[in-house]
């Protein structure tokens, strides 16, 4: 009795199994995510049905759309997702290696497409893009970043640097470090960037006092800060826009 019960529940799995691969399939096409990415543009897509175009299948038991959906549930999201190290990644269910590296591209192209205006300069008329940048760059760091924008004289970006670590409240920060990346690089502008890991992008009085101190070291130099960007979880903060530089 127990074999035949062993047979049944076997068939029933494949069944289950069966269907699901299919399921997809058997949609109306105008449901399926790469059917509705080709007739309305990626645009019209939720994030589930992108993350579902970009891996393909799913995993056993889930189709592609429904694991999707799980994976985001997981992670907090689509920015909880691309905030994952490599090893939070993997312990996602269905996640292997390969996705995992998926997932990492997906995120340096984003950086470099981002970059792209900047080191051409045009994307220094636009605060935003800068915001995107620095975000990309910053927001997932689990601790808190400091970084610098390198500037040539008319704007481009020539290097962008992480160059103080802390906790996950307080990196120390060093002002002839940045005075040696300055001169190495013959930068002739500055822009400071670092997250809040807390989440929240308001910037604290050490913060002010320390971007004082960097623009007093600099302006023995003849370098100009243009500003200084603090990442939050939703939100960057610009010292240029509250009227503090």
């Amino acid at each position: 009795m127990s074999t035949e019960i062993k047979k049944a529940e076997n068939n029933n799995e494949q069944l289950h199994s069966k269907l699901v691969r299919h399921s997809i399939k058997d949609w109306r096409v105008e449901e399926r995510p790469r059917e509705k990415l080709a007739a309305h543009g990626p645009a019209s897509l939720t994030d589930a049905e992108l993350l579902a175009v970009m891996f393909g299948t799913g995993r056993q038991g889930q189709d592609v759309l429904e694991w999707s959906r799980s994976v985001l549930k997981l992670s907090g999201g689509l920015a909880g997702l691309f905030a994952l190290p490599q090893e939070q990644l993997l312990e996602l269910p269905g996640v292997g290696l390969a996705r995992c590296m998926q997932v990492q591209a997906i995120l340096e192209l984003t950086r470099r497409y981002l970059a792209t205006p900047l080191r051409d300069g045009s994307g220094f008329t636009r605060p935003d893009m800068v915001k995107d940048y620095l975000a990309a760059q910053l927001r997932h760091q689990p601790r808190e970043v400091f970084a610098l924008l390198l500037l040539d004289s008319q704007h481009r970006l020539l290097h962008y640097c992480e160059l103080f670590y802390g906790t996950i409240n307080a990196a120390p920060v060093y002002p002839r470090e940045i005075i040696k990346l300055v001169m190495r690089h013959n930068a002739a502008a500055v822009i400071l960037a670092h997250n809040h890991p807390s989440g929240v992008a308001e910037p604290s009085q050490a913060d002010q006092r320390v971007t004082t101190r960097i623009q007093e070291a600099l302006t023995t130099i003849d370098v100009a800060l243009l500003d200084h960007f603090v990442i939050g979880a939703g939100e960057t903060v610009s010292f240029a826009e509250r009227g503090w530089l």
